[in-house]
C-alpha cells in the first residue's frame, strides 16, 4: 500500500485527537503516525523502522506485531459469526472462558467486557452487590485502592486510581474510594529501609479498614505490580500479608492485572510471583495482545453463588451488559493469542530476557543520574533523579530529552505520563515478549547514550 505521508500528517492534524497528548505542540512538530509492524519493529508515516520498547506504547501487544494465527483466527470467526450479546454464549466465548479458568484454577467464572477500565467497573459492581446480599445489615459498599496504582479512565476506575494527575479537572469524583499507602520501597511513605522496616506499607490496609469502618468495606483493588505509577516491584512478603488482613474482615481482594497479566513479568500472571490468592483477577491488554478490543473479570465461586437465588429477586442477579464483551471475534482473537504464546513459550522468553535486559543495565547503575533500576520480566522501571543522595527527581524536560535521544538511536522508550505532580521521573522498557538478545542490547544501547548525552 502505497504511504502518503504529507496527506496523512494533514488529515492527522485536521481530524484526529491524539491520546493523552497536548496538541499545541502539534504547531511546531508532526504526531506520530505509525503504519507497520514486525515482531518488535515498527514503521511510520515516513518509512522510519523503531525497535518498539514499550509494546504499542502502552504495554499491550505482548506477542509482537504480525502474529498471523490471531488474525487468521478473528477473521474465520467473523465468517461465522462476529457478535452475539453476552447474554448467550458462543463457541468462541465459552472456549476463551474454559482456558482462562485453566489458567487461573483458583477462580472459577469469566465476565467478558471490552476494556481495562470496565473490567475494573465490574469488579467494583460485584464487589458492591455480592458484599450487600452477604450482609443485608450492614452496607459494605467502600473500595479501597493503593496510591500511584492505576486502574482505568472511567470515573469509578478512575476514581480508584492512585495518580493524582490523572484526576484532576475532573472532579469530584465517586464516593467510597480511598487510598492506601504504596510499595515504593526506594520512596518509603514511612520513611523505612526494606528489609529492617514492618512492612507498614502492607499494613497500612488494615490501618485505612479500621478508619473507614470495617462494616463499610467492600473490597481492596491493587496491581500485582504498580504499573504506570512507577513499576514498583512488593517485597515478597507483601502479599500474604494483604491476604490476611482481607480475610480478616471479609474485604474481597481485587488483582488487577491489566498490564501485568500475560507474560509481561515472566509468569503468565503477575500475582503469581507472590504468595496470594485473589477473589477478582481483571485483565485486558495482553489478553489479546490489543489485536482485539477485549477484557475479563475472573471470579471466585463463592461470589457467583452469592447470586443464585429467586430469579424475581433484581438484587439476585447481576444487572449488567457489556455491549462488545459480546465479540466472538475478539473472543477467538484472545484465545489465539495464547495459543501463541503457548506455542512459542513466550512466558519463558520474557523471563529469560528480562533477567538478561536487568544484567544488562547494571552497567548504568553508577550512572550519576540512576537512583533505581527495578522490575520482573520484562516490565523493568529506571528512576531517574538530579542527585543519588537526595533523590531529587529530574523534571519532566529531562525525561522528555531522554526519550528523544532514544529515538535518534531508532528506539522507542516509555516514561511516567501525567501521573504523579513533580515525580514523573521513571523510564519504562516494557517490549514485545519476542524479543532477542540483540534487540536488548540495542534498547540498553540507547538508554546509555541518552544519559550519557545529559552529562
Amino acid at each position: 500500500m502505497k504511504i502518503n505521508a504529507g496527506k496523512l500528517i494533514e488529515l492527522d492534524k485536521k481530524y484526529y485527537w491524539h491520546h493523552i497528548t497536548q496538541h499545541k505542540v502539534f504547531e511546531t512538530q508532526e504526531p506520530t503516525i505509525m503504519v507497520e509492524g514486525k515482531g518488535c519493529i515498527v514503521k511510520d508515516v515516513h518509512g522510519r523502522e523503531f525497535l518498539d520498547g514499550v509494546s504499542g506504547g502502552v504495554w499491550c501487544v505482548n506477542v509482537g506485531y504480525g502474529q498471523e494465527a490471531i488474525a487468521n483466527a478473528v477473521y474465520e470467526q467473523l465468517k461465522v459469526l462476529p457478535y452475539y450479546a453476552g447474554s448467550a454464549g458462543n463457541p468462541a466465548t465459552i472456549a476463551l472462558a474454559e482456558k482462562l479458568i485453566s489458567l487461573l484454577p483458583r477462580l472459577d467464572k469469566v465476565y467478558i467486557s471490552n476494556s481495562g477500565s470496565e473490567a475494573n467497573e465490574k469488579s467494583f459492581k460485584l464487589s458492591r452487590q455480592y458484599s450487600r446480599m452477604k450482609y443485608p445489615s450492614k452496607d459494605k459498599y467502600k473500595i479501597l485502592y493503593r496510591e500511584r496504582d492505576y486502574h482505568g479512565t472511567t470515573f469509578a476506575a478512575l476514581s480508584a486510581t492512585g495518580q493524582p494527575e490523572r484526576k484532576m479537572g475532573y472532579e469530584p469524583l465517586l464516593e467510597g474510594f480511598t487510598g492506601i499507602a504504596p510499595t515504593y520501597c526506594y520512596r518509603c511513605s514511612f520513611g523505612k529501609s526494606y528489609p529492617g522496616c514492618n512492612m507498614e506499607c502492607a499494613h497500612d490496609l488494615e490501618t485505612k479498614i479500621k478508619a473507614e469502618g470495617a462494616d463499610t468495606v467492600a473490597a481492596v483493588i491493587l496491581e500485582p505490580i504498580t504499573a504506570g505509577g512507577g513499576i514498583l516491584v512488593p517485597p515478597q512478603e507483601y502479599f500474604p500479608i494483604i491476604q490476611d488482613i482481607c480475610n480478616k474482615y471479609d474485604v474481597l481482594l481485587i488483582i488487577d492485572e491489566v498490564v501485568c497479566g500475560f507474560g509481561r513479568t515472566g509468569k503468565m500472571f503477575g500475582h503469581q510471583h507472590f504468595d496470594v490468592d485473589p477473589d477478582m483477577v481483571t485483565m485486558a491488554k495482553g489478553l489479546a495482545s490489543a489485536y482485539m478490543p477485549i477484557s475479563a473479570t475472573v471470579i471466585k465461586q463463592k461470589i457467583f453463588d452469592q447470586f443464585l437465588a429467586d430469579p424475581s429477586d433484581i438484587m439476585h442477579y447481576f444487572r449488567d451488559i457489556s455491549t462488545f464483551g459480546g465479540s466472538a471475534a475478539a473472543c477467538a482473537g484472545a484465545s489465539a493469542n495464547i495459543q501463541v504464546m503457548e506455542d512459542q513459550k513466550l512466558i519463558e522468553n520474557s523471563a529469560a530476557m528480562g533477567e538478561y535486559l536487568m544484567d544488562q543495565l547494571k552497567e548504568i547503575e553508577s550512572f550519576p543520574m540512576v537512583g533505581d533500576i527495578r522490575g520482573k520480566g520484562l516490565f523493568v522501571g529506571i528512576e531517574l533523579v538530579e542527585d543519588k543522595k537526595t533523590k531529587a527527581p529530574v523534571s519532566e524536560k529531562v525525561m522528555g530529552q531522554v526519550m528523544g535521544s532514544a529515538k535518534e538511536q531508532g528506539v522507542l522508550l516509555g516514561k511516567m505520563n501525567r501521573s504523579v505532580p513533580g515525580f514523573n521521573n521513571v523510564l519504562q522498557i516494557a517490549p514485545a515478549l519476542v524479543i532477542t538478545k540483540k534487540e536488548i542490547d540495542k534498547i540498553v544501547d540507547a538508554v546509555k547514550y541518552s544519559l550519557e548525552k545529559l552529562k
